[in-house]
């Protein structure tokens, strides 16, 4: 089945480029561990997800850009059709020549409605091109105005054109420090709006990124490429082809249908974490050495722990005893940062994935009391290495990692509520205070939700 990507405003594009070069050099890529067969098998099953042939000599994009600016969209067009290996669809973009000023409520209000009609034909030539649709892959910021603010319209359209298809929203969590003023106002109704709308929210934090970039790949000036390569890396190991226990011997053909049915068993928890190990700069490769035991019992303690990623994990966090009275947040039977999962699963690429002992990640101490471990966790392999690691591990997770961010975020959006600031920017575009009101409402309900797991 064929994912439909849409990559709205300069980050949804930035980012969405990289993600198909991550994608293709992984497919060019060399590896020799596999046989003639299983390359092909694994180049095909990626095909299909993510590109189209149509007549070009280069496989194109199953993608729509858009963004109110057309400098960022004409230079991604141009970058990928020179890489040689893809390209995007020259047709399949759309921009206007003045953006949306960070404004959530302009994005959302005004160029949402505007454009609707043009954008959602683009989607649904895309869509049309696919022989099996299997669903949309968004991506945007959060922060923003034309990335969050038309990006929740536009997943508002895909929802009500496209009723039956799985929506999972990639979204980039802002630095903490602060880019815009409003950011807070902006990704708390981006939020509450995808919640509605979505089967899940991806989420990456800009911070964490930018710590793996300095700390685990030692690149020492950061900028938004490199940031942006590493989401990429991580999403790809997420999305290039697998062997789920149900495949079978075939590649999963629904690769977002399986996310969805693995990770989300009930609407009131979408939020999905990401952990790749490892992760370390190309010319440090050919002198490490990994062994399965040893990243899957990082991995593990990774999520138990809430860490952002391999240096620093907190050893000492353990699973609540079973048998103890049922945890809940406000139990001393629980351990103070203790992770609690609904549900988890483990990716593994690279040789050698058949004989990994999973069985740790089957304790149900780990999850919640209302679903089984087997049910609860799932493991996707594929003995094919990715991206020039010869073993690779990725989580993803819906457990209790955002739980606090996300409560910092609503917290500093409320405080500056209280005080009326900078609401009428919004209300001039017919987001009224109610509109904010509900929004706090929908998602302090999710914040209680998680807490209580």
């Amino acid at each position: 089945m064929s994912i439909v990507t849409v990559q709205l405003g300069q980050c949804g594009n930035q980012i969405g480029h990289e993600v198909f070069n991550a994608i293709c050099s992984d497919v060019h890529g060399t590896h020799g561990l596999c046989s003639k067969k299983e390359n092909e098998s694994y180049h095909d099953a990626c095909k299909e997800r993510f590109f189209s042939e149509e007549e070009s000599e280069v496989p194109v994009a199953r993608a729509v850009l858009v963004d109110m600016e057309p400098k960022v969209i004409s230079q991604t067009l141009s970058i990928a059709a020179r890489s040689g290996y893809w390209k995007y669809d020259d047709r399949s973009h759309f921009c206007q020549k003045q953006g949306s000023g960070n404004n959530w409520a302009n994005g959302y209000s005004v160029h949402g409605p505007r454009h609707k009609e043009v954008i959602m034909n683009l989607v649904q030539k895309e869509a049309e091109k696919c022989d099996r649709l299997g669903g949309f892959f968004t991506i945007m910021s959060m922060a923003g105005g034309t990335g969050s603010g038309l990006g929740a319209f536009v997943t508002q359209c895909l929802r009500d054109a496209f009723p039956t298809s799985f929506i999972l929203n990639h979204v980039i969590w802002p630095y903490g420090t602060g880019e815009v003023i409003v950011q807070n106002y902006n990704s708390v109704l981006t939020l509450s709006h995808l919640y509605r709308s979505s089967d899940a929210l991806l989420v990456h934090e800009n911070d964490v990124i930018h710590k793996i970039c300095a700390q685990l790949m030692n690149i020492k000036q950061i900028s938004f490429r490199d940031v942006n390569q590493v989401i990429a890396h991580q999403l790809g190991s997420v999305f290039q082809p697998t062997y789920t226990a149900e495949s079978g011997l075939h590649y999963s053909r629904n690769p977002l249908g399986d996310l969805m049915e693995t990770l989300v068993p009930h609407p009131e928890f979408k939020m999905l974490g990401l952990r790749n190990i490892p992760q370390m700069p190309e010319n440090s490769l050919a002198y490490s050495t990994f062994s399965w035991p040893g990243l899957i019992k990082h991995l593990r303690q990774m999520l138990i722990a809430k860490a952002k990623m391999e240096e620093g994990i907190d050893w000492q966090v353990r699973p609540p005893r079973l048998g103890s009275s049922i945890p809940s947040s406000h139990s001393t039977n629980k351990p103070l940062h203790f992770n609690t999962s609904i549900a988890n699963l483990v990716i593994l690429r690279g040789k050698d994935t058949h004989s990994v002992d999973l069985g740790s990640f089957r304790d149900p101490s780990l999850y919640t009391s209302w679903l089984s471990p087997q049910d609860a966790f799932k493991a996707w392999k594929t003995p094919r290495a990715f991206n020039k690691y010869e073993k690779s591990a990725t989580l993803v997770s819906n457990s209790q990692f955002l739980l606090k961010p996300l409560d910092d975020v609503v917290g500093k959006a409320w405080n500056m509520f209280a005080s009326k600031a900078y609401i009428h920017q919004y209300t001039k575009f017919g987001i009224e205070e109610e509109d904010f009101l509900d929004s706090f409402t929908a998602l302090e309900q999710v914040i209680s939700s998680y807490t209580s797991l």
